[in-house]
């Protein structure tokens, strides 16, 4: 019994974080914010977009057809030129594998989370390391199509505002190809990126609505005027306030 007991443990699912308060987030929401959406990439995009698989898939098809015809052109029999080509064959495969595990890795290690104040990346296969984005440091974001026309994965690219910058080889391959100067994180390999570029895109108007409200709503204030006739001290609306500011005629 004890032996079993011991490989039932060993067979129980681990916690890949331990530290990690909530799934994805480094501690618990505080209080008034919510998760919108959560998710993970997709291996296959993720392994077709990041690790270029598909020029890979080109360029050992390539190799095995050069091998071929450089077989029969030598006047090998067709065994000899198909034991040639499986012996390429393998270490295709092998090279392919390699790649999809990968790719494999990458996604099941990263989580992309949306609340209704901010963006938040873990990512890391051997060091996980996660970023917060909130929205006031997002000045755009980007849908990007991947696919079929009209099919709904793709990535989502954040261009981020002020000066602060996270160095392109932390984000990758969650980042704009090419961007090193400027590096913009990318919500990469998404299988439902319309749906959740949607939930991103009223998550950033209904923030940046809130804010102009705060910024434009100006506070009270008392003048502390004495009634000319009981002497009673009164207060006054401020009149720089737009709740208090009365429209002037034409």
């Amino acid at each position: 019994m004890k032996a079993v007991s011991t490989l039932v443990d060993l067979l129980a699912p681990a916690h890949e974080h331990e530290f990690e308060a909530v799934h994805g987030l480094p501690e618990p929401l505080p209080a008034g914010e919510t998760q919108l959406w959560q998710g993970s990439p997709d291996p296959l995009l993720l392994a077709r977009q990041a690790l270029h698989l598909d020029l890979l898939l080109v360029y050992f098809g390539g190799l095995l057809a050069w091998r071929a015809v450089s077989s029969a052109y030598d006047g090998a029999s067709l065994g000899a030129t198909l034991l040639a080509m499986a012996g390429m064959l393998a270490m295709t495969v092998l090279g392919l594998g390699l790649v999809g595990g990968i790719a494999w890795l990458m996604a099941r290690t990263t989580v992309y989370t949306i609340t209704n104040r901010r963006v938040v990346m873990r990512v890391g296969v051997v060091l996980s390391i996660t970023f917060n984005l909130p929205f006031a440091q997002i000045a755009s974001a980007g849908f990007k199509p991947r696919g079929k026309r009209g099919s709904p994965g793709g990535d989502i690219v954040l261009s981020l505002a002020g000066s602060d910058r996270i160095a392109y080889l932390h984000l990758w391959p969650r980042v704009r190809p090419w961007q090193l100067k400027r590096t913009q994180p990318m919500l990469r390999g998404l299988a439902d990126a319309r749906s959740v570029a949607q939930t991103l895109a009223s998550a950033l108007l209904q923030a940046e609505a809130a804010r102009v409200a705060q910024e434009s709503a100006l506070p009270v204030r008392a003048f502390g005027q004495v009634d000319a006739q009981s002497g009673v001290p009164r207060l006054v609306s401020n009149p720089a306030s737009p709740a208090t500011r009365q429209p002037q005629p034409a």
